[in-house]
């Protein structure tokens, strides 16, 4: 079982035209729109990368005004455990429970979570946030990564997960969140 104080939420890669022929892009935006603003609520720790912003752009605006208050992890390995600045900024958080979105699945996504699991972290793959171009990459991504050790969430999965009760002010806002 994960929980809100041991978790941090990772946004891979999500930006730029690639964002929008990755396969059911509004849907994995959309998803992982949900677990950031989540995230916020229960305050869990929103990490987010770019891969070679200069020539992929930025990350995409719905996600982007989600995450004014951070700052994303540029990168040019596919693996964010690649990028030092990535890996300090984790290990500072102390939480070993990584709930993994972004693009492309069988990229960026996939080496990033075989290393994570390399260092003993434990890898949680929100597969309704994740795409790839193809979906045959997408499924052999999340199939890669299922067999490497991570376990298979959805949205809703995880932030019911994360919340754990139905009650209060908190319960109220996750409400309004899976709702739209």
């Amino acid at each position: 079982m994960i929980s809100a104080r041991e978790s941090v939420l990772l946004v891979i890669d999500v930006q730029g035209k690639l964002a929008q022929i990755v396969h059911d892009p509004d849907k994995v935006v959309r998803n992982i729109a949900k677990l950031i603003r989540a995230a916020h609520v229960l305050e869990v720790p929103v990490l987010y990368t770019e891969q070679y912003p200069k020539g992929l752009g930025h990350t995409v605006e719905p996600l982007e005004r989600l995450l004014a208050d951070e700052e994303a992890v540029e990168k040019i390995a596919f693996s964010c455990c690649g990028e030092e600045q990535f890996m300090e900024r984790l290990r500072t958080l102390k939480r070993n429970e990584v709930l993994v979105t972004g693009i492309e699945t069988h990229v960026c996504v996939y080496q990033t979570s075989n290393e994570l699991l390399e260092y003993g972290y434990n890898v949680h793959l929100v597969a309704d946030a994740v795409s790839s171009r193809t979906v045959e990459n997408r499924e052999l991504g999340i199939r890669a990564i299922e067999k490497a050790g991570a376990l298979l969430k959805s949205t809703e999965m995880t932030i019911f997960e994360l919340l754990r009760v139905a009650e209060g002010e908190k319960f109220k806002a996750i409400s309004k969140i899976i709702k739209e």
